[in-house]
């Protein structure tokens, strides 16, 4: 059996008896932020005296950016500015979960907050009405960094049966992905679907449709949900790319992209112009689409186990050993969105869906070339 933390084993009854006491008019608000890893979320609670009905009733606030990889200990306060307002399926109504934005001493944007860039890029093409749809994958592990579920000494049975797998011998973990969905779904989380991937104790979730900077929101707070769940748990939520190496399949975040006019009768001639332009432009995607440049996709994107190569880019209908993928449906009407797979699991998605408007909607010329700022 899998190593869970040993707070996951506290009397949870006891725990419950506290969360139920009435707390008045007051409400407990959460205010979570991105650390300077560009990974990892940190949160902390304060009390206000009424319920809050929008981000405009939400103060600043601050944090010693010295503990979280975001400032020297002589110059160590940073500004958590809220801009996105959750329910908190922990602590429930009237309490709030409450995404911010990180600043720096000087107002400016912390080296991680990549949403004040995306909101500007988002700004500029609202005419164009483009959607996102980010496919979250992760693994369940132990507290010992093993695969949840697996035998310890060893692997289960080879990849095949645990796409979409039923029963105890198919699905590690589901009771985790359930109470995530759920949790998301009390919040505000627009989670359209879940279910189990190609590797054992390996799932996904699906955020969106919607525009880049609110798909980019919610996919941060149910990212951060994810993990609040599995501390309950006791178990770990990883976003690595290729947490186990081998012929077992890596974790990516697929990011499907669609305008108002791809998503109209003709549309595919437009989606075929932005995969183009996509093309034209691999290196610098790759190098946005992990935190580290390139270098986590680097493990996954190895051509193998459903992925393309980090060294090309190829596109092709219902081709999921392709960079971009078309969906068949997509290619049999001639209308609606395409599959960019090659994002990581770990992946920003301001930086992801920022990067894709700049190539796809932004002025970049294929045939002259004409280069556009990252």
């Amino acid at each position: 059996m899998s190593p869970v933390s040993a707070s996951s084993r506290l009397n949870k009854n006891l725990h419950q008896h506290y969360r139920s006491l009435p707390q008045g008019d007051v409400a407990q608000v959460t205010y979570v932020w991105i650390d300077g890893s560009g990974e990892t979320l940190r949160c902390k609670t304060r009390t206000l005296e009424c319920e809050p009905q929008g981000i405009e009733d939400l103060p600043e606030w601050n944090f010693d950016g010295s503990s979280t990889y975001q400032a020297d200990t002589s110059n160590s306060d940073m500004h958590l500015v809220p801009v996105r307002m959750f329910r908190d399926p922990f602590a429930l109504d009237p309490n709030k979960l409450v995404l911010c934005e990180v600043l720096k001493f000087n107002r400016q944007p912390a080296e991680t907050n990549l949403r004040v860039r995306c909101r500007k890029v988002m700004e500029d093409v609202q005419d164009l009405k483009v959607w996102f749809g980010m496919e979250q994958e992760y693994t369940l592990l132990g507290v010992d960094g093993h695969p949840f579920d697996w035998p310890q000494n060893g692997f289960p049975g080879r990849q095949g049966p645990y796409y979409c797998g039923v029963g105890a011998d198919r699905a590690y973990g589901r009771d985790i992905v359930e109470c995530h969905y759920k949790a998301c779904l009390y919040a505000g989380i627009k989670v359209v679907g879940t279910n189990a991937e190609v590797m054992p104790s390996q799932w996904e979730f699906q955020v969106g449709p919607g525009e880049g900077l609110d798909v980019a929101d919610q996919l941060w707070m149910a990212r951060f949900l994810l993990h609040r769940v599995c501390e309950d748990f006791g178990v770990v939520a990883s976003l690595d790319p290729k947490p186990i190496t081998g012929d077992w399949n890596g974790a990516g975040c697929h990011t499907n992209v669609s305008t108002e006019a791809s998503r109209a009768e003709g549309g595919l001639q437009y989606m075929e112009e932005a995969i183009e332009k996509l093309k034209e432009r691999h290196a610098q995607h790759i190098r946005v689409y992990d935190p580290r440049g390139g270098q986590d996709n680097l493990r996954r994107l190895t051509g193998l186990q459903e992925t393309s190569s980090i060294h090309s880019f190829t596109a092709g209908v219902a081709d999921r050993g392709a960079s971009v993928r078309i969906p068949r449906q997509v290619g049999l009407q001639g209308w609606g969105y395409f599959e960019d797979r090659r994002p990581a699991a770990n992946c920003d998605p301001y930086a992801v869906t920022e990067v894709i408007v700049r190539t796809c909607f932004l002025g970049y010329d294929v045939k002259n070339r004409l280069q556009i700022p990252l």
